[in-house]
């Protein structure tokens, strides 16, 4: 078992001073929604009548916030943003009395003002790289390939920078988010090498606490769409009926359906798109969506465990039986620090079931490796 290293950070400084009054803090990480955090911090009334941390500068909205965890020496950037919610609470029991502290990732600041603007003769990636850069971030993309021909039609904006963002990036299968000073707009990375090993039910080597798992077999689908083309005022038909992305179980939804049943099938309406090719992205971007028929979530002993899970990231579980041990995509994961020690509560999903033979179930000692 391994001691967690907790660093929170200031405007750039280390605030050292607040770890003695820290209740609780929380950090969640998801990968569709802005990194948050949440930090209680116990208060005291001084002898002059004034409250520890109530007036304090640092501890005042938009103040620049950075939060760290890890062991020993190795520390990993949970997330960096800003204050955006202060709450303090008084009660008659001046030891209950406390303030919290909430904040958000960088993305808050592409939040805040609706915008009318048009983005004639442009890529969504295109986009997503001015956007970014306006804001001073250093975009991370993937290309979109079709140019919106502002003869044809030009992409209107009618919300905040990261409701468009999101919504293009929906559109295409992606993920958008900012970490640190990066804005990220791309898929989900699915082929890197997997997180440290999560074991459930391994003896010594257990790490998890609780886990569950849903297989949901209505979410998987194929999907079409079917438009007039505004030139040849045709019908112009996309359908789209097998994956691109990686496999993280050797079994796909559609292996698994009965003799004679033919996978379901949905057909896209109310979206207007310039061509087949938008067409085609956006109907395999929904298809991947449904791909993801399985779920889990888990409580994680931190301290036994000895990494910082990470969302967006692949992690691979054993000791769950053949049929649901292997690499599963993190989509959620929480951080908690407090009273019961750090825990790391999390989600993930999986589009295939058994192992696909690539997985390494090996221990960092080797014992009982290959288990599941």
């Amino acid at each position: 078992m391994e001691n967690e290293n907790l660093i929170v950070e200031i405007e750039g400084s280390e605030a050292d001073d607040l770890y003695p009054d820290i209740v609780e803090l929380e950090v969640e990480l998801d990968n569709e929604l802005a990194t948050m955090f949440r930090l209680k911090l116990s208060i005291a009334l001084d002898e002059d009548g004034s409250w520890s941390y109530i007036d304090d500068e640092r501890l005042q909205p938009w103040k620049e916030i950075c939060i760290k965890a890890g062991f020993e020496d190795d520390q990993d950037e949970l997330m960096s943003g800003y204050i955006t919610h202060i709450r303090p609470f008084f009660a008659s029991d001046p030891s209950n009395c406390l303030v919290e502290i909430w904040g958000m990732d960088g993305s808050v600041l592409l939040d805040r003002e609706e915008k009318l603007k048009d983005w004639p003769n442009k890529k969504d990636s295109d986009i997503a790289s001015e956007i970014f850069s306006s804001y001073g971030l250093t975009p991370d993309l993937e290309d979109t390939e079709v140019i919106h021909d502002e003869a044809l039609s030009t992409i209107i904006q009618r919300e905040s920078d990261m409701q468009f963002l999101k919504r293009l990036a929906l559109r295409n299968g992606y993920e958008c988010y900012v970490e640190g000073d990066t804005g990220y707009f791309k898929s989900a990375d699915l082929d890197s090498s997997p997180q440290p090993l999560l074991s459930v039910q391994f003896g010594e080597e257990t790490v998890v606490n609780t886990i569950s798992i849903q297989v949901n077999a209505l979410s998987p689908a194929n999907v079409s769409m079917f438009q007039i083309d505004r030139v040849t005022k045709e019908v112009i038909e996309a359908q789209v009926e097998s994956s691109q992305q990686t496999g993280l179980g050797a079994n796909d939804p559609s292996s698994l359906l009965a003799p004679g049943m033919d996978t379901a099938l949905m057909v896209v309406s109310r979206n207007g798109c310039t061509g087949n090719p938008e067409m085609t992205a956006l109907c395999q971007g929904i298809f991947h969506q449904g791909e993801w028929f399985v779920t889990v979530r888990g409580e994680i002993a931190g301290n036994q465990y000895g990494h910082v899970l990470k969302a967006r990231q692949t992690v691979t579980i054993r000791g769950i039986g053949e049929t649901y041990s292997g690499v599963y995509y993190v989509t959620n994961v929480t951080h908690s620090f407090g009273p019961e020690g750090y825990k790391q509560f999390f989600t993930g999903k999986r589009n295939g079931l058994m192992p696909t033979g690539s997985e390494d179930f090996s221990s960092s000692s080797g014992l009982l490796g290959g288990l599941v």
